[in-house]
Parts: C-alpha cells; structure tokens; sequence
C-alpha cells in the first residue's frame, strides 16, 4: 500500500471531488430524468407506470440512498489512504 498523505488540502480536494461527483449524478437523476427528460423516459413503461414518472417520484430518492452507501464506501477508502481514522485501534 502507498505511504499515507499528511496532506491535509489533498484529503480535502479528493474529498470535494467526490462530493461533486455524487451531486452531479444525484441532479441528472432528479432534474435531468425527472424534468428535462420526462418526455422522452415517458415513452418507456415498468410496471405500468411510465419511466419519467417513476424518476420524478422514486427514482431520484432510491438514487440518493445509493450515492449516500456509495459515499460511505468511497469515504472510507479516501480516509486510508490519506491516513485519517475514525476509530481507535486499541478499541477504547
């Protein structure tokens, strides 16, 4: 494994960019799907229920509990390598 960063600005830069990342994604699903492009996903039915529907109703928040686990897991990652730990090892 690589020598951990004590870079305090690199954690956050990396930190940031996975925060626009999740944002990005989280308002092309919300907006994107469920406004500017409810016409043409409305050509598309699941279940009886058309696809811009579904995104305007539910898609947008099924996609924010993923990004959220998905942000947990990276945050995760991006806290080892940048040597940064919210428990104790010695477990007290």
């Amino acid at each position: 494994m690589s020598e951990p960063s004590t870079n305090g600005s690199g954690y956050w830069r990396d930190n940031m960019r996975l925060v626009g990342i999740c944002l990005a994604v989280w308002f092309f699903v919300s907006f994107g799907c469920g406004i500017l492009l409810v016409d043409f996903l409305n050509r598309i039915a699941i279940g009886g229920f058309q696809l811009g529907f579904w995104f305007a109703q539910q898609g947008s928040m099924v996609v924010f509990l993923v990004i959220t686990f998905v942000y947990a897991a990276r945050m995760t990652v991006l806290d080892r390598r940048h040597g940064v730990r919210e428990d104790d090892e010695d477990g007290s």
